[in-house]
C-alpha cells in the first residue's frame, strides 16, 4: 500500500524517505516462505527500484553511515523519494555517525555562462515570459522567484501543476497557464511568447496537453534541477537554485518592461438562495469566505474539485496535478495541518472520499480541525465528462456528513446555495474537530474549467485523426 504513494512522490519531486523493516540474514536462510514475501528475496527492493531515485540495504554495519549519508543527499538534491531497507538483524547493532554527505560541486563558471546567455535571450525578446513550475516550491525557492519576477518586470504565471506558486508574495502574477482550458489572454501571452522562460516547469501532459498551439522549442529556456536548455542546446549540471542566484545576482528590469499587468479574476458574490450548487458555487462561496476570514491553504483530490480549486483566490495548494492519483485529498490535508499548524480546507470528489475520506479519524487523536468539502454528484463526474453515456460512473448516496460524527468531527449536508454559505461559515468558526460539507450536486453540473478542459482534449483529439 505504499507503492502508489511513493511512485507519485517520484513523479511529482517529492523528497521521501521510506525506512523499511526486512527479515534478518537467519530467516531468509531457514529455507520457508516468509509472510509478506512476493516472489524472491529481493523483490521488494526491485518493486521500490523503479519508484525512488536511491535505495541502500544496511546489509553491512561497516558501510552502513556511508549509505545512508549517500541516500539522504540523493533525496535532497533530487527532490525525490529514496528507500532504505533495515533487516531485522542489523537493529541493533552499533554503527559510527552518520556524516552528511557533501554535495556535488557546481561549475560556477557553466552557470555564469548559462546566466548571460539566458538573460541576453531575455533582454532581446518582444515578449518574455516567466512561468513557474512545481520545482519552485520542491527546493524552496519561491521567495527568490517572487524578488527575480518584480525585478525583471516580465509577465509572470504558473504551470497547473505549480498552482498556488507565489501566493504569499507580491509577485506580478497573472494567473495559471492551462491551454484551451485557461483564460484566453493567458494562453495568448505564453504561446506567444518568443522567450518562455520555464522555471522549474515539468513538461507533462497536465501542463501542456491542452495548448492552443504547440509551444516552439526553439523559443523556450526550460531551467530544471540539473540542467539548462536553451532552443537546441543546454548547459548540464545546474542546480536550480545556483541559476536563480546567479540571476538575481546579474539581474536588472528589462529594457522598456513595466510591469503593470492585472491579475486573474476570481468568482465572488455567492447568491445564497434555494438553488442547486455548482462546483463554480463553491469557489464563489470560498472566495467569499477567504475575502473576510483570510486565506486557507488548500488539498485538493484529483477531479472536478481540482479545476474548481483554478478559480478560487491563489493560495497555497497541493494537490496531484501531474500523477492524478484519486485519494489524495484527505491524507494530502492533514499532512497540511501536521507540518505546518495552519488549518487546512479540503476539496474531495465523492468517489475519492470512498477511498481516504476515512483517514479523517485520526483528527481527534492528533487535534486537527480542517475544514472538508465534499463535492458530492454521485458520480465519478470528470470521468463522465470524457464519457457522457457511460452509466458505470453512477455511485450511490453514501451520506458522508452522517458519518462525520462517529469520526469525531461534525457533518453539514448542503443542498442549496443558502444551505452551502451557511455550513461554510458554521464551520470556519468552529474549531477543534473536522467540519465535513458534504455539497449535493446535480449530476452533470461540472466547472466551466473542467467543461473548457475535455472540449480542448477533444479537439486535440479530432486534430490527431485528420
Amino acid at each position: 500500500n505504499m507503492v502508489n504513494a511513493v511512485a507519485s512522490s517520484y513523479a511529482e519531486k517529492v523528497p521521501l524517505v521510506v525506512i523499511s523493516g526486512a527479515p534478518g540474514a537467519g530467516e531468509w536462510q531457514s529455507g520457508l516462505l516468509l509472510h509478506h514475501q512476493t516472489k524472491d528475496v529481493d523483490s521488494q527492493l526491485s518493486i521500490f527500484r523503479e519508484i525512488t531515485c536511491d535505495q541502500a540495504v544496511l546489509d553491512d554495519i561497516t558501510r552502513a553511515p556511508q549509505d545512508i549519508a549517500r541516500v539522504l543527499q540523493s533525496c535532497l538534491t533530487q527532490s525525490r523519494p529514496v528507500y532504505i531497507e533495515l533487516p531485522r538483524d542489523m537493529v541493533q547493532q552499533p554503527c559510527a555517525p552518520v556524516m552528511r554527505a557533501a554535495p556535488a560541486p557546481v561549475d560556477d563558471a557553466a552557470v555564469q555562462a548559462c546566466v548571460d546567455e539566458l538573460l541576453e535571450r531575455l533582454n532581446s525578446a518582444a515578449s518574455p515570459v516567466l512561468m513557474a513550475g512545481v520545482e519552485v516550491k520542491r527546493f524552496a525557492l519561491e521567495d527568490k522567484v517572487a524578488k527575480l519576477a518584480k525585478l525583471l518586470r516580465i509577465p509572470v504565471v504558473t504551470s497547473f501543476m505549480g498552482r498556488g506558486l507565489l501566493a504569499e508574495s507580491d509577485a506580478p502574477l497573472l494567473g495559471t497557464y492551462l491551454g484551451l482550458a485557461g483564460d484566453r489572454h493567458i494562453t495568448q501571452l505564453v504561446e506567444s511568447s518568443d522567450a518562455l522562460l520555464l522555471l522549474g516547469v515539468i513538461i507533462s501532459d497536465t501542463n501542456f496537453g491542452v495548448s492552443h498551439k504547440k509551444i516552439d522549442i526553439r523559443k523556450t529556456i526550460s531551467a530544471r534541477d540539473g540542467g539548462v536548455s536553451m532552443g537546441y542546446h543546454s548547459y548540464a549540471g545546474i542546480p536550480l537554485e545556483a541559476l536563480v542566484d546567479g540571476l538575481l545576482a546579474r539581474a536588472t528590469t528589462l529594457h522598456g518592461r513595466d510591469g503593470k499587468r492585472t491579475g486573474a479574476g476570481y468568482p465572488r458574490g455567492l447568491e445564497a438562495d434555494n438553488s442547486p450548487i455548482t462546483p463554480q458555487d463553491i469557489a464563489r462561496a470560498v472566495n467569499d469566505l477567504m475575502a473576510v476570514k483570510g486565506r486557507m491553504p488548500i488539498a485538493s483530490d484529483i477531479g472536478d474539485c481540482l479545476f474548481t480549486a483554478l478559480d478560487i483566490e491563489n493560495t497555497a495548494l497541493v494537490a496531484p496535478g501531474y500523477y492524478a492519483t484519486m485519494g489524495y485529498g484527505i491524507p494530502a490535508g492533514l499532512g497540511l495541518q501536521a507540518g505546518g499548524g495552519a488549518r487546512p480546507l479540503i476539496l474531495v470528489g465523492d468517489g475519492a472520499f470512498q477511498m481516504t475520506g476515512w483517514e479523517l479519524g485520526n483528527c481527534q487523536r492528533y487535534g486537527w480541525d480542517p475544514i472538508v468539502i465534499v463535492f458530492n454528484n454521485q458520480s465519478w463526474e470528470m470521468l463522465r465528462a470524457f464519457q457522457p453515456e457511460s452509466t458505470f460512473n453512477n455511485l450511490s448516496d453514501w451520506r458522508f456528513a452522517d458519518m462525520a460524527a462517529a469520526l469525531g468531527g461534525q457533518g453539514f449536508r448542503a443542498n442549496t446555495r443558502a444551505e452551502l454559505a451557511f455550513a461554510l461559515e458554521q464551520a470556519h468558526g468552529r474549531r477543534g474537530k473536522f467540519q465535513l460539507i458534504e455539497a449535493m450536486i446535480p449530476r452533470g453540473a461540472v466547472s466551466d474549467t473542467l467543461s473548457r478542459f475535455v472540449s480542448g482534449v477533444r479537439r486535440l483529439q479530432q486534430t490527431t485523426k485528420m
